[in-house]
């Protein structure tokens, strides 16, 4: 059975109306960064506190997303829980989401592009190799492939989990389909969905001049380090 949005208290409505706004937000930065077209891709945001996520609607323009046509799920089983007769359909990707956020509880935030040169690698089944010190940075060694699954349930989600596990990469190429990425919110999966598209581009391009050379994995090691522990600001309560 649905949960109507309106039932919850008063506080639980606030986070869900809150991350309807920043997912609704957060996709105008896939067109803008040129990974999808038309209607393809989507973002997702797990509601805080909540057994809940929200997600674009299915097969709805970047120009019409807003945040009240937001679809609110929940994690078993992804059902709307809008409670409106005019609710819209969520994402045909949606039960992939459902399954991380089920299986990875570190996981708030997932998203899925079909941009170009990431795709591309996703259709050669061929992982992006760690040869530039941003992907260190980023993600931890290569960008890994992922078992190739058919939309409509959650088996691609499984694949993502399965792939991510055993991966420090927030990225994943899931095989003859595209990439999907999480973070700790929906925030930082974009970026990681800007970032695998970058480190794709750079190195299709590299390769047409050569084999580019790889990080040896200390020094990987190394880079990932510093970036995910040092670079950038910190909380000054904290040890860097």
């Amino acid at each position: 059975m649905s949960i109507v949005l309106s039932d919850l208290p008063a506080e639980q409505q606030q986070a869900v109306a809150t991350t309807r706004e920043k997912v609704a937000r957060l996709h105008a930065e896939l067109p803008r960064n040129e990974l999808v077209v038309w209607t393809a891709g989507n973002v997702s945001e797990r509601v805080p506190g909540m057994d809940l996520f929200v997600i674009k609607p299915s097969g709805v323009s970047y120009d019409e997303l807003a945040a009240d046509v937001m679809v609110v799920c929940t994690l078993d089983g992804a059902k709307i829980v809008d409670g409106t007769p005019d609710t819209l359909n969520p994402s045909s990707d949606t039960a992939a989401h459902a399954y991380v956020y089920r299986h990875m509880p570190e996981v708030g935030g997932v998203v899925h592009t079909h941009s170009t040169y990431a795709t591309a690698w996703a259709s050669r089944r061929e992982p992006i190799p760690c040869v530039l010190t941003m992907m260190a940075d980023e993600f931890g060694g290569d960008v890994p492939i992922g078992p190739f699954a058919l939309i409509g349930d959650d088996s691609i989600g499984r694949g993502i989990v399965e792939t991510l596990r055993e991966s420090r990469s927030p990225a994943v190429l899931m095989a003859n389909h595209g990439p999907f990425t999480i973070g700790k919110d929906a925030k930082s999966a974009v970026k990681a969905a800007v970032m695998v598209e970058e480190v794709a581009r750079t190195i299709h391009i590299a390769r047409q001049l050569g084999e580019p050379q790889r990080i040896d994995q200390a020094d990987i090691d190394r880079l990932y380090d510093r970036y995910q522990n040092v670079y950038g600001q910190h909380d000054d309560t904290k040890e860097n």
